[in-house]
């Protein structure tokens, strides 16, 4: 049964005190074990509404997870899920993030696309996505979970805005059709060490079908990804946790490197 509107506002509100308090909460599926998937978009749409009344930030665009085909069998998927970027949670190339702000980060690195074009699915191929972006970055993302010790199922992660923080994108643009983004490497070190490699084939194949994908999944909603909209395609590599003192670098073959701090 379908949870209704009262119940999923009730979920949204204990992530929002999860997200305020530093403390997580229990996995949403054990506080409300009928939530579906289609309930759990529903709480992320309801905690962005009232992040955006609140006037906390602005809408700055949509990140793509679970693009890894060995992590949505972990969790027993068959298909990506997207959550929401909004300004605020954009850090500028080498600053520094307070760790005290997070619960339980992780660091993953990516491919941005910066979009010049609308994409309104379904029917949209990866030409379509090719003409659509404008550039992309290597990009930094800073997962980090409201629910306590990652202890998460499909619905959890969705609802949660697909556990998405903070990113970080690098500053020079990179015209898409000038290298193929498949076999492009990815190099994501932590204090001068590679922990986690990666190219972009674990990206759903390619980073743009991974865009695509968003597109024609929005579309059949009515929804459209716009112009000017940054688009994080999805990790190259594993996930890896973060502490306080740490520096985080991410360098992808064909787009330069992106970089930030984590502080107290």
């Amino acid at each position: 049964m379908q949870l209704n509107r009262t119940a999923l506002a009730k979920l949204a509100d204990t992530l929002a005190q999860a997200k305020e308090s530093r403390k997580p909460c229990a996995p949403l599926t054990e506080i409300q074990p009928s939530l579906s998937l289609e309930g759990a978009y529903l709480v992320s749409e309801i905690t962005l509404t009232n992040w955006l009344r609140q006037g906390k930030g602005k809408l700055s665009g949509k990140k793509i997870g679970l693009t890894s085909r060995a992590v949505q069998k972990q969790l027993g998927v068959a298909e990506p899920d997207f959550g929401y970027l909004t300004s605020d949670m954009n850090v500028p190339l080498g600053e520094t993030i307070s760790r005290a702000s997070l619960l339980q980060p992780r660091v993953e690195g990516e491919v941005a696309f910066v979009l010049k074009k609308d994409l309104t699915g379904p029917g949209i191929t990866v030409a379509d996505v090719i003409r659509a972006t404008d550039f992309i970055l290597p990009s930094i993302e800073v997962i980090d979970s409201r629910v306590k010790d990652w202890k998460i199922k499909i619905q959890d992660t969705v609802a949660d805005n697909a556990s998405s923080a903070r990113y970080v994108l690098g500053t020079r643009p990179v015209r898409l059709g000038s290298l193929d983004l498949r076999l492009a490497g990815m190099a994501l070190r932590v204090n001068g060490e590679v922990v986690s490699t990666g190219c972009g084939a674990a990206c759903l194949d390619h980073p743009a079908l991974a865009v695509a994908w968003l597109a024609n999944t929005l579309g059949a909603h009515g929804v459209s990804l716009k112009a000017g909209e940054v688009i994080l395609s999805g990790a190259f590599g594993p996930v890896v946790p973060v502490s306080a003192e740490d520096h985080v670098e991410v360098s992808i073959s064909g787009l330069g490197s992106v970089h930030c701090f984590f502080g107290e």
